[in-house]
């Protein structure tokens, strides 16, 4: 195991080297906030949580706003999710790569987890990768439904011991970017012995460091829903979950059963005609 990381200190070296959102309007937000997703396909209603308010009222202010009309589920994957939310989309031609579109800012994560995690329906933020997004903020307009899969028990238990593993990795990169003056220098030097003794010192300090921490376990409601109607739980704790779908789970199952190109785009378009908040 630890000398696979002395293949991450190489690697942390080559990735080195190679708006706000708008005003809230007053509402009474003692209620959830409910909202019709009106689409080509069908009506899609969802439910947006109180406890994540910047993406509630974001998501408000584009549907408001009109943001959302005529946009595409431009990637739809089945048994996964379906994408939506790129303004670039709006008359797109066929064949053109689309998921780049943004409204100009993005929003600070608001993981409410494990409260909220990524069953069949939840309503999710797209975003960047963590390489050029380590907080993870959230795409100003970019969201998915998620469809996912069911699990087994098994299945589950082999991904918390993954989950587990990457703590420890994530721990171990953060500790090596400490070190990233010294580990050029010893590279340059093809210092390979002081290359090791370094990995040998981060990699327990890592495990020190995660020992300290609980490990990680699905909860009781994560179990039961990912062994039932199925979700993608690799994806918790990664992406913002601000809402979910209470009517119209058919239309999306509908939508993520079409056609699909090589970049995951429908080859006959779903659009969004108009996304309004349900008084």
């Amino acid at each position: 195991m630890k000398r696979n990381f002395i293949v991450l200190l190489t690697i942390l070296i080559c990735s080195v080297t190679a708006c706000q959102s708008g005003q809230k309007k007053d509402r009474n937000m003692d209620q959830e906030t409910k909202l019709k997703i009106e689409t080509t396909a069908g009506d899609i209603i969802v439910k947006l949580y109180n406890e994540t308010p910047q993406h509630r009222d974001n998501f408000i202010k584009l549907a408001e706003e009109g943001t959302y009309e005529g946009t595409l589920f431009h990637r739809v994957i089945k048994d996964f999710m379906i994408q939506a939310g790129d303004p670039d989309s709006k008359n797109a031609p066929k064949g053109k790569m689309l998921g780049a579109g943004d409204v100009g800012y993005t929003i600070p994560a608001e993981f409410v987890y494990p409260k909220y995690f990524h069953k069949k329906g939840a309503l999710s933020a797209a975003r960047q990768g963590d390489n050029v997004n380590p907080e993870k903020e959230s795409s100003g307009c970019q969201f998915y439904i998620v469809t996912g899969k069911v699990y087994n028990d098994t299945t589950l238990l082999g991904m918390e011991n993954q989950m587990n593993q990457n703590r420890l990795t994530t721990v171990f990169n953060a500790l090596a970017q400490k070190h990233m003056k010294e580990i050029y220098k010893m590279r340059k030097e093809n210092d390979q012995d002081g290359l090791m003794n370094l990995q040998d010192t981060l990699f327990a300090q890592a495990e020190a460091e995660v020992a300290k921490q609980p490990e990680f376990h699905f909860t009781p409601e994560q179990v039961k829903a990912y062994t039932t109607v199925g979700g993608t739980p690799h994806l918790d704790g990664e992406y913002t979950v601000f809402g979910e779908v209470i009517e119209g789970m058919d239309i999306v199952d509908k939508i993520q059963q079409v056609k699909t190109d090589r970049s995951d785009r429908p080859e006959e378009d779903v659009k969004i005609v108009k996304v309004k908040v349900i008084k």
